[in-house]
């Protein structure tokens, strides 16, 4: 296997290139997702199209106990050489897709516009190639493909993956998540941190109510929950580490029917993101009081729901520079950015609980393009080419990890 050691870019000891029919018909299969996208939980016809794809190329793939997701093995596992993992996430978001191109989601206020389609078909893509590449006897170490569904839904299918057992006999996992801010066939990567914890926030607060001509003989439930909802990422502004980047933001507030009458009831719910492991430990706490603190001062009395989601994910420096030598083997070095942390969650920090790995920023960017697209938003759309860098970078990075011990 000493021929697939070069490292140097476009290599033509490095095999594993996307075949141009292959190519073709991985943007049809994107497209296809994108016009039939699924939420979390409920991925049952894109599971379908997956297993049945794997199976026409003679592969195993094993449907997920939940009915949704799947694994598949390529190469035999040896229990001396851990299998490098290559992650997908499968679901959609319960938004409308508002662009006007041919493959526009079919399914009302359902859209791919997180990019999973990308990410599900690049490693689709990349099982395709290593399978072939296994066949003729040049894939050096196994590898296992997971397809996860819901990592939209907090704490995120990764979870129930782990559980289901799908990191056994892995001693690696990679993945890739689109970003819009990188032209596409480029990645962004870093070593550590590169995305945010992500916990969800519901608050209620009730008072007796009353006349608003009479504030001040009952709780003005109404400012109450205004000022919890500036004063309470205020305190917390002084109560952690700067450094930490702990973030409430809100998304919802709802209080009250009528213009003269102060509500017995209101309601807030948000985000707590942070940057750091620690301060994200810390925060159910800090949060509980910090609320309580500032609803009591104005004699509301609060309930909180916290719901623990991700933590950040961290990506381990060897495995980062796995990835970096595996996009510059196929492309070169310019082809690699070095990417600042994202205040985004993602639930791939739960396999990194178990394993070491790291996730790439892939670059969906048409190149000059200087439209602002930005994640889970209704327009968004990528440059359908990036599917091709993905599958080069995953299979490049296969057969580099399978060498790396040799």
């Amino acid at each position: 296997m000493n021929q697939l050691k070069s490292r140097e870019p476009g290599s033509a000891t490095l095999p594993g290139k996307l075949p141009a029919t292959l190519r073709d018909e991985l943007i049809m299969f994107r497209r296809d997702l994108h016009m039939h996208p699924e939420l979390g939980k409920q991925e049952f016809r894109t599971t379908a199209a997956l297993k049945a794809r794997l199976e026409a190329a003679g592969l195993a793939p094993e449907v997920l106990p939940a009915g949704t997701g799947l694994i598949c093995d390529i190469g035999t596992p040896d229990p001396e050489r851990p299998m490098l993992a290559i992650r997908a996430d499968l679901d959609a978001l319960p938004i409308p897709d508002v662009k006007t191109v041919a493959y526009r989601s079919t399914v009302a206020n359902r859209a791919h516009a997180c990019g999973h389609d990308v990410h599900t078909t690049s490693v689709l893509g990349a099982g395709l190639v290593l399978a072939e590449l296994d066949r003729q006897g040049l894939l050096p170490n196994a590898v296992r493909l997971i397809f996860q569904p819901a990592e939209e839904v907090l704490p995120g299918g990764a979870v129930d993956v782990v559980e289901a057992g799908a990191l056994n006999g892995v001693g690696r996992i990679i993945a890739v998540h689109c970003d819009p801010r990188v032209d596409a066939g480029r990645i962004g990567l870093r070593a550590g941190p590169i995305t945010s914890a992500c916990d969800r926030l519901e608050i209620t607060l009730d008072g007796p109510g009353g006349h608003t001509a009479r504030p001040h003989l009952t709780t003005d439930l109404v400012t109450a929950a205004a000022r919890v909802a500036t004063d309470v990422p205020a305190v917390l502004a002084r109560r952690v580490d700067a450094r930490s980047g702990l973030s409430v933001t809100w998304g919802r507030i709802e209080s009250g029917h009528a213009p003269n009458v102060i509500p017995q009831h209101a309601e807030l719910s948000g985000t707590v993101r942070c940057l750091d492991l620690p301060a994200w430990r810390d925060a159910p706490d800090l949060v509980h009081a910090a609320i309580d603190e500032v609803a009591s001062l104005h004699r509301a009395k609060s309930t909180v729901t916290y719901v623990r989601g991700v933590p950040p994910v961290v990506n381990d420096a060897a495995v980062a520079e796995l990835l970096r030598d595996a996009m510059a083997a196929r492309r070169g070095p310019h082809a690699i950015e070095d990417t600042e942390q994202s205040l985004g969650g993602e639930d791939f920090s739960w396999y990194l609980e178990h394993v070491p790995g790291a996730m790439a920023r892939l670059g969906v960017r048409v190149p000059g393009d200087t439209r602002v697209r930005d994640l889970h938003a209704g327009d968004f759309d990528v440059d359908e080419s990036a599917i091709e860098a993905a599958v080069e970078l995953f299979t490049a990075a296969a057969l580099l990890n399978g060498t790396q011990e040799t």
